[in-house]
């Protein structure tokens, strides 16, 4: 019976996907010959149609990664790939913690293996195409294996811990396991911005004075205390821009892309700010934390649950040891799976995303004015090529920000 509700899930997840998609690239192609009357006067009708064809090429490439990504779990369950690797690690290094870890880490090698075509297609062609990339070939394998570096590091001892916790600590292991795992995550909100990210990123202090001063009156103003404002270079890699805040507690950061820098006024910088401040302001973060810990905690339990049963195994295409632990296999046949169940529930994250932009835009228009925003948005929209005709239905299902007619409308109704 659950063999045939995965099927279901799978071949619906599929399906929706490949649809939505569809949809996307038929109405931006639609309305690619006319810039919104809203937008008329501040978008070139060439930078609509770029954006347009920007959209529609990431989408294309995104029903091919669809495709293989639903075949590849098609392989590793009911074509009985995971339970050949799992029998080949056992007969190779028998049934131990060891046996366990390498089967998880190459089941995630594998995974990236094939995951590796899209994203080099995705940065070396659509990017490349439409004037985005800046990264090199060298960088971009530096970037790889510094992240599997960075993830043997950090995800070999959350993994033993984990493992450990399954086959030890009895019918509760899951619990201990959350415990553990939030743990982790509390410390990586610390480490990252200090340890992690100048792995990949040069972070230097924000030099303009004027700029400065503007943006600690305006965190004075809204009660936040940072470590200090940062310029990150992302032009090495992108032409995109951004601003984020990073770390957490007394360990928070701004961070300024160079390349939103030399496009916004310092007036727009501060609105774009305003509007991360706004999130602070109104607990997005540390919902969204609580949130996710929450979900976890759920998951974990329904895992603890499920990797006692047989035909979570059997019914997937695997057969678990009789005389030895399970604790590997069921993490990773639960992790492949739980994206087929779950993706149904995403348009419910997007909107609650959504909803988050809105209070952050309102927030940002009390403190900086809507104009400024909006002027910052039209640029960002335009700089990173964003479309602003996407379709309803997909902007529904999977943008976590509002699009752009919607968001500008919104913040106009507050000036």
């Amino acid at each position: 019976m659950f063999t045939y509700l995965f099927v279901f899930f799978l071949l619906a997840m599929v399906i929706v996907k490949l649809w939505l998609a569809v949809r996307q690239v038929r109405h931006v192609a639609q309305h690619r010959g006319a810039v919104p009357a809203q937008f008329a006067s501040t978008i070139a009708l060439s930078d609509h149609q770029r954006a347009a064809d920007y959209t529609i090429a990431r989408s294309r490439l995104g029903m091919w990664e669809t495709l293989a990504q639903g075949a590849l779990l098609l392989a590793w369950t009911l074509l009985g790939g995971l339970q050949w690797l799992h029998v080949g690690v056992i007969e190779w290094l028998g049934q131990g913690t060891l046996a366990q870890v390498v089967l998880v880490g190459a089941v995630l090698v594998i995974s990236g293996i094939v995951d590796l075509p899209f994203a080099y297609i995705r940065q070396f062609v659509i990017e490349q195409r439409f004037g985005f990339n800046r990264m090199t070939l060298g960088l971009f394998i530096a970037d790889l294996l510094k992240s599997a570096i960075v993830g043997l590091i950090l995800g070999v001892p959350l993994l033993l811990a984990v493992l450990w916790l399954m086959t030890q600590a009895g019918q509760w292991w899951w619990f201990y396991a959350w415990v553990v795992w939030v743990a982790f995550n509390l410390v990586v909100l610390v480490l990252y911005p200090t340890v992690i990210a100048p792995l990949f990123n040069k972070f230097e202090p924000l030099n303009d004075e004027a700029l400065k001063a503007r943006i600690e009156a305006l965190m004075k103003r809204c009660g936040f205390a940072a470590k200090g404002l940062f310029v990150m270079d992302g032009s090495r890699r992108s032409a995109h821009g951004n601003a984020y805040f990073t770390g957490f507690g007394a360990a928070k950061r701004i961070v300024f892309f160079d390349t939103l820098l030399s496009r916004l006024s310092p007036t727009e910088v501060e609105a774009v700010l305003a509007h991360e401040l706004g999130h602070f302001k109104h607990r997005h973060v540390l919902k969204r934390i609580v949130v996710t810990f929450a979900l976890s905690l759920v998951f974990l339990a329904l895992l603890g649950w499920l990797s006692g049963r047989t035909w979570f195994y059997t019914q997937l295409g695997v057969m678990p040891s009789l005389t030895g632990s399970n604790a590997g296999l069921a993490l990773v046949l639960f992790f492949l799976v739980l994206p087929v169940f779950g993706f149904f529930f995403s348009p419910l994250g997007s909107l609650s995303s959504r909803r988050h932009e809105f209070q952050a835009d309102a927030f940002a228009a009390q403190q900086t004015g809507a104009a400024d925003l909006v002027n910052a948005l039209v640029k960002l929209y335009q700089d990173n090529a964003s479309t602003l005709t996407p379709d309803p239905l997909y902007t529904a299902f999977y943008y976590s920000h509002p699009p752009a007619s919607q968001r500008i409308d919104r913040l106009l109704s507050h000036a």
